[in-house]
């Protein structure tokens, strides 16, 4: 089979595997040769292929994973990281992924709180009753 990881600014992996694991939303997943065309959102996680002689490893900040025809595998992902040590990525690559999620997070959060806040603003000033405690 043929994996392709990508980012925005680059392929990071491009090579013929034997067979691919991988985590989403419900949980560990394998692919082999033959398996059927699928797309899944995937977790922060660490991807994990075979050669015929090693595994390799990927952590990868989410992202999504399609097979099509069994023979091809693309993943498509925000951030990955390609290293041997397993649990470095494990330890450091991934808890970093987690946390730059939850900031932004946190963000995202906080800019829907300001544009309530002024969407509750402009409704109160244009409301034509005068009764702006109507609205907050």
């Amino acid at each position: 089979m043929r994996l392709r990881i990508f980012t925005p600014l680059s392929t990071v992996i491009d090579e013929e595997v034997e067979s691919l694991r991988a985590v989403d939303a419900s949980g560990g997943f394998g692919v082999l040769p033959g398996h059927v065309p699928f797309t899944t959102a995937l977790a922060i996680c660490i991807v994990s292929w075979r050669h015929p002689d090693e595994e390799k490893y990927c952590a990868l900040r989410g992202g999504v994973l399609t097979v099509a025809r069994g023979t091809k595998i693309a993943i498509a992902t925000r951030e990955a990281v390609v290293g041997d040590d397993l649990a470095r990525l494990d330890t450091e690559v991934l808890e970093r992924f987690a946390a730059d999620a939850e900031a932004e997070r946190v963000e995202h959060v906080e800019a829907m709180r300001a544009q309530m806040n002024a969407i509750r603003r402009m409704i109160n000033r244009l409301h034509p009753s005068g009764n702006r405690e109507s609205f907050r």
